[in-house]
């Protein structure tokens, strides 16, 4: 009788600690999937290949300027600052690894996947909130490289808006090979850093920078970033940050799916949540960094 109740016990409480970690996971997609528009408008025109627009930092200083002018009150200036915190969401990317299959479609696998060689996969991103995107590769545990932004696409910018989605490598590339990551060689692992900000990154060379660089000194592109660069990103790395997984593996990519990715339409509501989605567990946070591992074996 005392090891039946032990059994019912201990199965109560892994029903229960799957009911939390089923409600935490919600409440993280409901989080993120909140602040996706309504409808996504698939005859709109092609928002994709698109710089950011001239006035968004010229916004940012008309708001700086609207704070100083009410500034004769300091009461009011401190006010409004604390809403602006409050009202700011904690930064979050979704997340989701297309492999592809015979036919050319892109089915959602799950990040723990083992790939073998061969195998195509691309990354399909979903910020929720407007920022700057960067992306470094590190294969084999070598030094990490960046790989997005591109001073091929969209002249080297890397601004990026809320639900708008990004695919690495693109599937508006000309041929066939360029669209897919492949594994080739040697058994390995690529880990994957995916930096999401809402201001640039001092020091990383973007836009013109980025061209200009990639232009005059070849050698030195892929821009690798200097030793106390990437300490930082590191350190931020370690951010607590809220996790929710999707168990959708094994789906394929929808055609409405397709169409909003390939145009850089914003993703709705009825389009599937990214495979994984991390959150800052801290609106405050400037920086979030989601590190994918993709093993090769």
């Amino acid at each position: 009788m005392k090891l039946k109740l032990i059994i019912v016990g201990a199965a109560l409480s892994i029903l229960f600690g799957v009911f939390i970690v089923s409600a935490q996971d919600e409440d993280v997609r409901g989080a993120f999937l909140e602040s996706r528009p309504k409808t996504t408008n698939l005859n709109a025109p092609s928002r994709r290949h698109r710089s950011r627009p001239a006035n968004k930092n010229a916004n940012s200083a008309a708001n700086t300027s609207i704070g100083i002018q009410v500034g004769a009150n300091a009461n009011v200036v401190a006010a409004n600052r604390n809403d602006a915190k409050r009202v700011q969401s904690a930064i979050g990317l979704g997340y989701t690894i297309f492999m592809r299959d015979a036919s050319g479609r892109g089915i959602r696998v799950q990040p723990t996947h083992e790939f073998h060689t061969g195998d195509r996969v691309r990354l399909a991103l979903e910020p929720s909130v407007d920022g700057y995107l960067y992306i470094f590769d590190s294969e084999d545990g070598g030094p990490p490289k960046m790989i997005y932004p591109d001073p091929r696409l969209d002249a080297g910018d890397n601004w990026i808006e809320a639900h708008v989605p990004i695919e690495v490598p693109s599937s508006d590339e000309s041929e066939e090979r360029l669209r897919w990551f492949e594994f080739y060689g040697q058994p390995g692992g690529d880990r994957i850093y995916i930096i999401t900000t809402r201001e640039p990154l001092p020091a990383v060379p973007t836009g013109d920078a980025l061209v200009a660089l990639c232009g005059t000194s070849k050698d030195k592109c892929p821009w690798q970033p200097p030793a106390d660069i990437w300490e930082k990103i590191e350190s931020a790395s370690k951010a607590e940050v809220k996790v929710a997984t999707t168990r959708n593996f094994g789906e394929a990519q929808t055609e409405h799916e397709r169409v909003a990715m390939t145009r850089g339409l914003g993703l709705d509501k009825s389009i599937p949540p990214p495979s994984v989605i991390r959150i800052n567990a801290s609106s405050r946070e400037a920086i979030l960094v989601t590190v994918v591992d993709l093993v090769h074996k």
